[in-house]
């Protein structure tokens, strides 16, 4: 009969969760929950689209309807092209100069009544949340669970190169 050790079950158990490291998963999951984020953002803005096109804030002097309808073809095609993972640093791009703007507009209507007043509970800092993630994937990139690395692995292989020089996609 086998004795029970304690002490290997416990290293074991460390190492299994400790030794592996799943930083390709945890880009695919930052991927697929930013753009589910930004895509229901678009979605809402779509079904409420006749209420917010007249009221909706004039950016880079587009107008109010125009502005509104960039704002969902970024929040739409972006975010989609930044789940599947296709050219994601160049799609990171655009919303997150929205995403800027998006808190230059909220927080100018915060700042007039007291700058202090900003907590969690206001909007203001959804926007901030958006820009850290996309600049955390602008310097990790995508990851090796995505389109823009089976496209290098092909661009790697035809130009009969070693796949060491994918590491920093």
């Amino acid at each position: 009969m086998r004795k029970f050790n304690l002490s290997k079950l416990i290293k074991r158990t460390y190492f299994r969760f400790t030794g592996y490291s799943y930083t390709n998963l945890g880009r695919l999951f930052l991927r697929l929950f930013v753009g589910i984020m930004l895509m229901q953002f678009g979605i809402r803005q779509i079904l409420n689209f006749e209420d917010m096109r007249y009221c909706f804030p004039s950016v880079f002097f587009m107008g109010s309807e125009l502005s509104l309808l960039v704002m969902i073809a970024i929040e739409l095609f972006c975010s989609l092209f930044i789940m599947i993972g296709f050219l994601t640093r160049f799609m990171i791009i655009p919303p997150f100069i929205a995403m800027i703007v998006a808190e230059h507009y909220l927080l100018s209507d915060y700042v007039g009544d007291a700058s202090y007043l900003l907590d969690w509970q206001q909007q203001g800092y959804l926007p901030i949340m958006f820009l850290g993630i996309y600049f955390f994937l602008m310097l990790v990139g995508p990851g090796k669970i995505s389109i823009d690395y089976f496209l290098s692995l092909h661009i790697i292989h035809n130009e009969n190169k070693s796949e060491g020089e994918l590491e920093e996609v």
